[in-house]
């Protein structure tokens, strides 16, 4: 009698994990830089890096060197201590963002419902009335009931309701809309200056210093969710900081790249909007460990010569994108700014993807008909335009879903 084959890690993963990923049909087992390896070493440029997180790349030498120095000394001490990184990555984070006070969590789901206890505790000083949220159509702010709540697509919300009440949705950019929504019980008002799950779209700078004029003449709390846009990815540390002048948020949250891959969000604030979470108010269990906030410290000491490199490589990778698209018709549009890339179908992209996939490429398909990279911070134009390279290939093998039935 043969013996049993052993269970593949994707048949234990089916077997005994929470059903709730599409996985893509690849194992990763390693990473050097822009590039992912396979459990058959076949290689991949990684364009997706983590969904935004691994912004280095893959087993930076100065992260790995500190990480296995850290590890050996201090993982997790608790907040009932201090620690040497959390002071020093709070500084870092309050110089960069120009807000006073940084609180850490490990996500950017934890950081905006930490951002909405700060506006609500605002308001309910105010008023009891004073509980709205003003968000938008479109947006993506997590999957904790909170941060669900304000989230503006409906395909995410559905399942869960009835969520958190006196949420208010305006489309982005309609400052119509926004002045009729916000009132003297608009408590928050949140905005992604760059929608990152909804397709890649900006907001316009007039609709954003709108949004900052009513949080003034409403006594609200004006919150920018950076988590995806946020920390470098647009070429500048925060994406309001594009603006001349800037447009200063009350809250600011931000995540995905600030620890490279280990698990940590931050939420930056003024002292207006940081003061109703007093003592007892908020916690984290694993939140700012030292761990994390030394390989925190670590990636902005980087992260301060690369600004220029996401600027220019991400142009250059839009220049490319642009090239394409009026070759291939289908292409309705090229979005983005720095490394954070859309390039909008006339179909749903799914198959694209995985002709990528199978070409040695990783993006991802986002809103459905929206191609989305973000690339790690250190890519090159050679690794751009070998990426050029491999979606030339597969548009020019696309076919669209009708023809193929």
């Amino acid at each position: 009698m043969e013996a049993a084959l052993s269970p593949t890690v994707v048949d234990l993963e089916k077997q005994y994990l929470l059903q709730n990923y599409a996985r893509y049909p690849v194992v990763l087992q390693r990473g050097k830089g822009c590039y992912v390896y396979d459990t058959s070493g076949k290689r991949y440029l990684d364009l997706i890096a983590g969904i935004g997180v691994n912004a280095l790349g893959h087993a930076h030498p100065r992260l790995t060197k500190v990480i296995r120095e850290q590890v050996g000394r201090l993982i997790h001490s608790s907040n009932l201590y201090y620690h040497e990184y959390a002071g020093p990555l709070a500084e870092r984070l309050s110089r960069a963002s120009g807000l006073a006070r940084v609180f850490f969590c490990n996500s950017g789901a934890e950081a905006n419902e930490t951002a909405l206890k700060m506006a609500k505790a605002h308001g309910h000083a105010i008023s009891p009335d004073k509980f709205e949220i003003v968000a938008l159509d479109n947006s993506f702010h997590g999957r904790t009931i909170g941060a669900l709540s304000i989230t503006g697509q409906e395909s995410y919300r559905r399942d869960f309701e009835p969520l958190m009440p006196g949420v208010r949705f305006v489309p982005r950019n309609d400052i119509t809309a926004l002045e009729q929504v916000v009132s003297e019980r608009t408590a928050g008002i949140i905005l992604e200056l760059v929608q990152g799950e909804g397709g890649i779209y900006a907001m316009t700078e007039a609709y954003i210093r709108k949004a900052r004029e009513l949080a003034d003449r409403y006594n609200a709390i004006l919150i920018f969710d950076e988590i995806q846009c946020g920390v470098g990815r647009t070429g500048s540390y925060f994406a309001y900081q594009l603006l001349d002048p800037p447009v200063m948020p009350d809250v600011m949250t931000a995540a995905k790249p600030v620890a490279c891959g280990l698990p940590l969000g931050v939420v930056a604030s003024n002292e207006r909007a940081s003061a109703g979470l007093g003592p007892g108010k908020h916690g984290t269990t694993f939140g700012g460990g030292p761990l994390v906030c030394r390989v925190g410290l670590e990636f902005f000491d980087i992260l301060d010569t690369l600004l220029p490199q996401i600027s220019g490589v991400g142009s250059y990778f839009r220049m490319r994108l642009t090239e394409i698209s009026r070759r291939f018709s289908f292409i309705k549009e090229v979005r983005g700014v720095g490394l954070m890339i859309g390039v909008e179908l006339e179909f749903p992209c799914k198959q694209i993807v995985l002709d990528c996939i199978e070409q040695g490429v990783l993006i991802n398909c986002t809103h459905e008909y929206t191609l989305r990279a973000l690339p790690p911070y250190i890519i090159t134009e050679q690794e751009v335009d070998r990426a050029i390279t491999v979606l030339k290939r597969v548009f020019k093998n696309a076919k669209r879903p009708e023809a193929s039935q």
